[in-house]
């Protein structure tokens, strides 16, 4: 089976072609992802507007590009899977309607992939990891602890109450003076920091449950920052450390915390997997790396590449829910919101 993945839910417009099948078994045949980032840098942040324009002016070449990459034309395709949310709804659509059109021109299954699927998936195209498993979905607008017992189904054992990891990275690098985008800015910052030197605090660390907040956090590095008045590279490095050790720290507590609430539904000896793109930090991954060992289960993070929006997870999802024969309408709707465990209460204080 080959299939043609779209992503285009912020500000990476990516085409994918993947393939699953007896001889060759699981590979990506092509993977093109065009960053935005020049478009975007002058604001520090994604601007919605531009990140749908920019995926209008450059899908169909990248459609074109991947396909070449693979070797092959649109009637060698068995389906086209788009990120169908959630996301920024102008990009979101622009990705739907292209995977549509050409569905119905060929005549192929379409699917659309929940983006949060998308990154909960990539394990099993990297790695052969069975389910169910833990699943760390760490990003810059998500931030979950999900019991992953099959396609399309989810368990959410933990959500943020108010910001994201990543976007508590990304604020962060802003008030530092780092620049766009804040994540990869903060970890080259901190290799050089010493984390000791400003004290910052681990919000819901040590209490009962597995959700996560970072607003305080965010509050208290902005409080610091105005405190130190200004800062040279030494005090930017030392903040930068300090932020990053101060979210890895709340990570790993919330994750031990659901570490101990899979086992007792699923028994020990399963997979913890860390998606998204904070999981591509190199100062998490050995953390969760120890944690997982301590805790009896098997660590598994894609590559890099594959943590950050690629259209790789989407082809391989597609594949994942074609096989099962999941198929979507044409008149499917994207989805701003898409929850992957849809009964989950919300998180947030009320």
């Amino acid at each position: 089976m080959l299939v043609l993945g779209i992503e285009t839910s912020c500000d990476e417009t990516a085409a994918a072609v993947v393939e699953d099948s007896a001889a060759a078994g699981k590979r990506i045949r092509a993977s093109l992802v065009l960053s935005q980032l020049a478009e975007h840098r002058p604001y520090g942040g994604v601007v919605p507007e531009i990140a749908a324009r920019a995926h209008l002016d450059h899908l169909d070449g990248l459609i074109a590009r991947a396909l070449a990459a693979a070797n092959i034309g649109l009637s060698d395709l068995g389906g086209v899977a788009a990120t169908g949310g959630p996301g920024l709804i102008g990009g979101v659509m622009v990705g739907v309607m292209e995977a549509k059109a050409i569905a119905y021109a060929r005549a192929l299954p379409f699917v659309a992939v929940n983006h949060l699927e998308g990154h909960a998936l990539s394990a099993r195209l990297t790695d052969d990891v069975a389910f169910p498993y833990l699943l760390l979905l760490v990003s810059g607008g998500h931030c979950q602890l999900l019991a992953v017992e099959g396609v399309g189904r989810y368990r959410r054992l933990g959500t943020t109450i108010d910001d994201a990891a990543g976007e508590c990275f990304d604020k962060g690098a802003k008030l530092l003076g780092l620049g766009y985008p804040g994540g990869p800015a903060i970890e080259q910052a901190a290799r050089t920091g010493d984390a000791a030197r400003f004290p910052l605090p681990r919000p819901m660390i040590g209490r009962p449950g597995c959700d996560f907040s970072f607003s305080g956090l965010k509050t208290a590095l902005a409080e610091t920052v105005r405190r130190a008045g200004s800062l040279d590279d030494r005090a930017r490095a030392d903040l930068a450390a300090a932020l990053q050790a101060a979210i890895v720290d709340c990570l790993l507590d919330r994750t031990a915390q659901a570490a101990a609430r899979f086992n007792a539904q699923h028994g020990r000896g399963h997979a913890l997997v860390a998606a998204g793109g904070v999981a591509a930090n190199a100062a998490l991954r050995p953390r969760l790396t120890q944690l997982a060992t301590e805790l009896n289960f098997r660590f598994v993070a894609p590559p890099p590449a594959l943590c950050t929006d690629n259209a790789a997870m989407i082809g391989w999802a597609g594949i994942e829910r074609l096989k099962l024969g999941f198929a979507d309408a044409l008149d499917f709707a994207p989805r701003p919101r898409w929850p992957l465990d849809p009964t989950a209460a919300s998180a947030r204080p009320r």
